[in-house]
């Protein structure tokens, strides 16, 4: 077999794969287990995980074949953890769930300058949404009303950045999160300015003031926004 390059692949024992490149089993067994622990249902996960609504709960209820082993993969990644991890939690070892760091606090109308204000992967943690890698991800808190009724105060946003620094092509025309050059932290819809190197920066909240031609520091899409209530501190 082929050495796998996915990061959410490691090397699993033969005697787990069928000779049709199934996973037998062990990867049921552990995937009710992981499912249990985190509770988790079936339909959001089959759906992060890109299969039909109905997959996982046809594989439970064994009115599905066990899956081959790209599709476990896209379990294990919806998951955030490798196919062997699924296979070893069938004998006990249930991993744990993956977390994202909060990388500090931003607003939108309101000038925000705590931001990005902890240690690499000091700040606090909150469980990783299923669907989403943790790897390269960090989140933000939202504070104040001013983002009404897109965003509220408490909700988390998460982002990834493809580049320390700068503006990526694919941050033109999405709600990012942003830096200026002042420091202060934002959650705008990002354009381009009148000349290379500037911005304009929409406010979300219609009352709200756009900014005109700003120098960001960077900026970075806007992957997943989770209600306040649906995140899980740890």
């Amino acid at each position: 077999m082929q050495q796998e390059t996915s990061p959410y692949f490691r090397p699993v024992s033969l005697c787990n794969l069928s000779s049709m490149g199934e996973i037998g089993d062990d990867f049921l067994a552990g995937l009710e287990r992981i499912m249990d622990a985190r509770g988790l249902r079936a339909a959001p996960l089959s759906e992060a995980a890109g299969l039909s609504k109905s997959f996982i709960r046809d594989l439970r209820r064994g009115k599905a074949a066990s899956p081959k082993l790209d599709t476990a993969m896209k379990v294990a990644r919806a998951l955030g953890i490798s196919v062997e991890e699924i296979l070893a939690a069938a004998n006990g070892s249930v991993a744990g769930v993956p977390t994202i760091s909060i990388a500090g606090r931003v607003g939108a109308g309101a000038k925000v300058p705590v931001f990005e204000a902890y240690e690499r992967g000091a700040g606090p943690q909150v469980e990783c949404p299923v669907g989403l890698s943790p790897q390269g991800i960090a989140a933000v808190e939202i504070v104040g009303e001013s983002m009404e009724p897109v965003y509220s105060a408490g909700d988390l946003l998460f982002y990834s950045r493809p580049t320390h620094e700068g503006v990526p092509s694919e941050a033109i025309g999405r709600r990012c999160v942003c830096e200026c050059e002042r420091g202060f932290g934002w959650i705008k819809l990002v354009k381009l300015g009148s000349q290379p190197g500037y911005f304009h920066l929409i406010a979300l909240n219609p009352d709200a003031e756009n900014q005109h031609d700003v120098r960001l520091k960077w900026a970075a899409p806007v992957r997943l926004h989770w209600p306040a209530d649906l995140a899980k501190r740890v």
